[in-house]
């Protein structure tokens, strides 16, 4: 069998445990509103912030990153988020309850491109799919805009039955040689496959800009005014 359909029907006794918080954002009714309705408009300031001469800039990702993790202290507080994560856990960004969650978000209305490791070292790219097993949970947003895409939780549990039915080579994507790489990615079928299956949280989110009257230069001049 491929594809989702096979990932259900051969690891179905395999319990996914939801024990994660993460689940309680999806079940929040007004909060799933209030991310339906906010997240665009946020990740357009992002994308405002990050621009210069009309073109975003990578350090967009750095800001998205924040306000998914702001997403979180708002739902839980403060004090059960920790946002100081050492460099030895690469792939994680931030740890809800002590639980260490990767944060991911993708542009355009395919979804490919999510990236397990940022690496220009062809040989650390192979080392790094040999070694690797899904280790913490995920939180992908899918950003489409003028059209509908998504706010998705993965449970690590769902990961590791992806992982396991399609295997190392049709889960983990390497850069093609003699191009500039841009790191080791989630392959498409794989990404499928972890976003379909029912026990996968998500939220559909409609992408429409807001007409924004932005000044990037307004919070810092205030700011040299102050005595």
């Amino acid at each position: 069998m491929d594809g989702i359909s096979g990932v259900e029907s051969v690891e179905r006794k395999r319990e996914v445990k939801m024990s994660s918080r993460l689940i309680e954002i999806f079940e929040d009714e007004k909060l799933v509103e209030r991310i339906k309705r906010r997240l665009p408009y946020l990740f357009q300031l992002a994308e405002l912030e990050s621009s210069r001469a009309g073109k975003v800039g990578m350090e967009v990702g750095s800001i998205r990153e924040k306000i998914i993790v702001a997403l979180l202290i708002y739902k839980f507080g403060e004090e059960n988020v920790e946002t100081k994560i050492p460099i030895t856990e690469p792939e994680v960004d931030v740890k809800l309850f002590g639980e260490p969650i990767s944060i991911k978000t993708i542009t355009g209305k395919s979804v490919e491109g999510v990236k397990l490791i940022w690496t220009v070292d062809a040989l650390k790219a192979k080392e790094f799919r040999q070694s690797y097993y899904p280790h913490c949970d995920i939180l992908l947003v899918q950003i489409n805009w003028n059209d509908i895409g998504g706010f998705y939780y993965i449970p690590l549990e769902v990961q590791r039955m992806v992982f396991d039915k399609l295997g190392r080579e049709n889960y983990i994507k390497l850069p093609k040689l003699g191009t500039n790489p841009r790191g080791v990615e989630i392959t498409k079928k794989a990404l499928l496959n972890l976003i379909e299956i029912k026990e996968t949280q998500r939220i559909l989110i409609n992408w429409k800009r807001t007409k924004i009257d932005f000044n990037p230069y307004k919070r810092w001049i205030e700011l040299w005014r102050e005595d």
